[in-house]
């Protein structure tokens, strides 16, 4: 049995979009949306805001750029829970969205990057989701997980992995 390019991409980023637009809920239920709007971990990170929307561009690219198509511009303007709330809707509906097919069909395609400075790399489509997409995606995700978390946010692993709901064995009498 196959692992397809659609299996290892479109549901880890969709709950983890999912998860990370409940931790927005907890987090405006205990703190101030302010203070935690300027959270980052060090002074040369970006802030929540921009986890959340680097978090939303490297899935919405990753299946794009998999798929062979263009992926819907999401200028980054969210200034409030709301707004990053909506942006992972609008993330998690165009990456379900793509079909299976076409994500399929990018396993062998070359998919490259080049960044502001000129740099980059050429992948495979599957070593670019492997090697970079996933990875990427996650930094983001576990940055803002961790943002909330060092803000005081009472977020756990629960939270971390809730697209699992609650434990399906049970434990002996």
């Amino acid at each position: 049995m196959s692992i397809s390019i659609h299996d290892v991409s479109v549901p880890i980023f969709v709950n983890a979009l999912r998860s990370m637009s409940a931790w927005l809920d907890k987090a405006a239920s205990e703190k101030p949306e302010a203070e935690l709007l300027l959270g980052r971990l060090a002074p040369d990170m970006r802030a929540l805001p921009a986890q959340y929307q680097m978090a939303s561009d490297s899935a919405k690219n990753a299946v794009a750029r998999l798929a062979g198509i263009s992926a819907p511009a999401m200028p980054d303007t969210e200034a409030s829970f709301a707004e990053l709330k909506a942006r992972c809707a609008r993330t998690i509906a165009f990456v379900e969205s793509i079909d299976p097919a076409a994500l399929a069909s990018g396993a062998d395609r070359t998919v490259e990057l080049t960044f502001p400075n000129g740099t980059g790399y050429r992948f495979t489509g599957q070593a670019y989701l492997t090697g970079f997409a996933l990875p990427n995606f996650f930094f983001h995700v576990t940055t803002a997980y961790g943002i909330l978390r060092s803000a005081g946010v009472s977020l756990g692993k629960p939270d971390f992995l809730q697209h699992l709901g609650p434990p399906n064995i049970k434990a002996a009498p």
